[in-house]
């Protein structure tokens, strides 16, 4: 079993997100990680997705996930074929950062930044790899670790620039019947 990276572009449409996690069901395929978001086109979304699995069970999913009406197009690949981060917040309570400057030295020390401060607690965001926010997780704990919580993957692919001629080609068709249609109409 490997890890793989999915990134599927789709059009936006209600209940896709249903569909393409009841294939990973049928196929007893753990959800790892999941995010979705707008692409760089307008009306193109794309899901990044977290498994571990076997190649040829991912090969097969992938083609029956672009069966799917409306998905564009699915790629699977290795952690050594995209670029990735994830987001994690911390909260832990305020007095501990002033009593005990060695706390804000290690949140320093590990990229870690406020985004807020109370009186009561203090919000830390940190960007990176899973281990290095399970590390900050533990090192936090001792200090009165309120709260975690962690995105899912973002990632990019780093050989996809085809993909992106292919989704400025899909908008300026989509365009053009936008203009058919209201011409017929």
């Amino acid at each position: 079993m490997k890890e793989y990276t999915l990134s599927i572009y789709t059009e936006d449409q209600i209940g896709l997100l249903n569909r393409i996690a009841a294939m990973f069901t049928r196929r007893k395929i753990n959800i790892e990680s999941l995010n979705t978001s707008p692409t760089e086109v307008a009306g193109i979304h794309r899901f990044t997705i977290v498994i571990f699995s076997d190649e040829d069970a991912v090969n097969k999913l992938v083609r029956q996930i672009e069966k799917q009406v409306d998905v564009l197009k699915a790629y699977y690949n290795t952690e050594s074929e995209v670029i990735w981060q994830e987001m994690a917040l911390y909260k832990v309570p305020t007095n501990v950062i002033a009593e005990k400057v060695q706390v804000e030295r290690l949140l320093r020390a590990h990229g870690a930044r406020v985004v807020v401060l109370r009186k009561d607690y203090t919000i830390f965001e940190q960007t990176g790899h899973r281990e290095e926010t399970d590390k900050l997780v533990s090192i936090l704990e001792p200090y009165g670790l309120i709260e975690f919580v962690r995105t899912g993957r973002i990632a990019i692919i780093k050989a996809s620039s085809g993909f992106h001629d292919k989704l400025l080609e899909f908008e300026e068709n989509s365009l053009q019947r936008d203009v058919l249609k209201t011409q017929e109409a």
